[in-house]
């Protein structure tokens, strides 16, 4: 007889899915006590079982009995290790081995796939920023392909947003990740063109906290700070909040330059000396100060300053690097003059363009610091201190 089975309606589908579901059985569910528990007295007989066959054996072995002569506490003993590893074997080893025979046939990834819906949410799907043309789209695949370099995308576009967007949507088709969390909109791009980031693909929001008020050459500043670590806009207004009681700080800028220091070898602490000298004659001043000044139209070498230890030399160069940073200007001038010093010096060897060369200084009041790359002598005088 050929039984068909009747197509299910809507209204029979609807209700179906409204049906309870009864949980799936488990092979736990028919212990008596709780799946740890059986799990530790299996494990203690397992164990406590062969401790004790093995004190026996080697027990009839010093006392030359046979092995195959037992005792009833012994067949006890056997009959319950034999019974502890089938447990221990059937719990942990045949779900191992299944787990390498249903990885290694299709079928099993197939049912992973059916009930992936069931088991966990399936991700969500990559959002990619919608273009505005079919003419970007065109851009967005040249991108892809090699023929437009990403970073000349501002150049021929002439709109930053819109290359900041077709680069944003070329990144997440090539690498197949989402960048639905990057903001792109709300951020001037032309403001950045050239100064401070290449080839961006968004901004990143930071929270701006504000210390204050700082009292501060006789005028209240308060103190902006974009930051993600705890407590340091908190601790920043708390020494604020001192300076203010104490009557405020003055401020005097002493001096303002750029530094670097590299450091030579030589064979002998002789050269190096000869070296030091050299660099700190003033009258070698002016042509170290010409070479040095070629690598920019804002580096301007200030002074040359040596320190010897044994067969090293650090010669830190101080310059201006006007309203820049100017750390790959000085990098450059120093280059320039290591390069010219290599004619009078030709058995100079140089270790590295930036040696460590820090110096503290602590008096009364007064803070120094000389480092190897940023040099800014500030005074801060506290009324309290001078006191």
């Amino acid at each position: 007889m050929d039984v068909r089975r009747r197509p299910l309606k809507v209204d029979d589908e609807v209700n179906k899915e409204k049906l309870p579901t009864s949980p799936t059985p488990k092979a736990s569910d028919a212990l008596p006590l709780p799946l740890y528990l059986t799990n530790a007295i299996f494990f203690t007989l397992f164990f406590s079982v062969a401790y004790y066959l093995l004190h026996r054996w080697r027990e009839k072995i010093r006392n030359s009995t046979p092995l195959h002569v037992v005792t009833l506490s012994e067949i006890a003993a056997i009959v319950s290790l034999i019974a502890s590893f089938i447990y221990l074997l059937g719990f942990f080893g045949i779900d191992f081995v299944q787990s390498f025979i249903s990885r290694a046939t299709p079928e099993a990834w197939d049912l992973e796939e059916d009930d992936s819906d069931i088991i966990s949410r399936p991700p969500a799907p990559i959002s990619i920023t919608t273009l505005s043309s079919a003419q970007d789209e065109d851009v967005v695949q040249s991108v892809i392909d090699g023929s437009i370099p990403s970073y000349a995308l501002e150049s021929k576009l002439g709109d930053c947003r819109r290359a900041a967007a077709i680069r944003r949507e070329a990144l997440q088709k090539m690498t197949g990740r989402s960048l639905q969390g990057l903001p792109l909109d709300g951020f001037d791009y032309d403001s950045i063109l050239g100064q401070c980031c290449e080839m961006p693909v968004g901004y990143v929001q930071i929270p701006v906290g504000i210390a204050g008020p700082l009292l501060l050459d006789g005028f209240e500043y308060s103190v902006p700070m974009a930051t993600t670590e705890g407590c340091l806009v908190a601790s920043t207004n708390r020494g604020c909040k001192a300076i203010y009681a104490s009557g405020g700080a003055a401020s005097m800028l002493l001096r303002d330059g750029m530094t670097r220091a590299p450091i030579v070898r030589f064979a002998s602490a002789m050269r190096a000396s000869e070296l030091k000298f050299f660099l700190e004659d003033p009258n070698n001043f002016e042509t170290l100060a010409v070479v040095f000044n070629r690598s920019s139209r804002f580096a301007r070498l200030q002074h040359i300053q040596c320190s010897i230890a044994g067969k090293n030399l650090y010669i830190r160069f101080c310059c201006t690097t006007g309203d820049a940073m100017g750390m790959n200007m000085v990098s450059k001038g120093v280059q320039n003059v290591l390069d010219f010093l290599q004619n009078d010096f030709p058995d100079m060897d140089v270790i590295g363009i930036s040696g460590m060369c820090l110096v503290i200084y602590l008096k009364s009041c007064s803070y120094i610091l000389l480092s190897v790359t940023n040099e800014i002598w500030l005074c801060l005088l506290v009324s309290s201190c001078m006191s």
